[in-house]
């Protein structure tokens, strides 16, 4: 699914949000973490990722039924969360997921 420029732009206004007040956790290994005890309700996965990284969370964000959106830009996703780059973003606190979400599925240049 692919964002227009302004939803995209406020994805990762609510994103940078998250992270400040803790909503939400930045990097493969604490999104698992999360997905593995159903803390993760969204995530955020950077389409240039390394492979590896998405073979290790994009199928168990599948399996464990966990909706997320892909952004271009690993850099661009972990400038939000002050790093250099970051490869996906999970969001635990529910109601932010759940402004996210609606974001996405109306911002998606796919959207019905």
């Amino acid at each position: 699914m692919t964002l227009a420029d302004s939803a995209r732009s406020r994805l990762f206004r609510l994103v940078g949000l998250g992270l400040r007040g803790r909503g939400a956790v930045v990097g493969v290994e604490q999104v698992r973490e999360g997905v593995k005890k159903n803390k993760i309700a969204y995530a955020i996965v950077a389409a240039d990722a390394s492979r590896h990284s998405l073979d290790k969370v994009v199928p168990l964000l599948n399996a464990r039924r966990v909706r997320f959106v892909e952004v271009p830009s690993a850099a661009e996703l972990g400038g939000i969360a002050g790093r250099e780059s970051a490869a996906v973003v999970g969001i635990v606190d529910r109601q932010l997921a759940k402004g996210i979400r609606a974001l996405v599925e109306s911002g998606s240049s796919g959207a019905p």
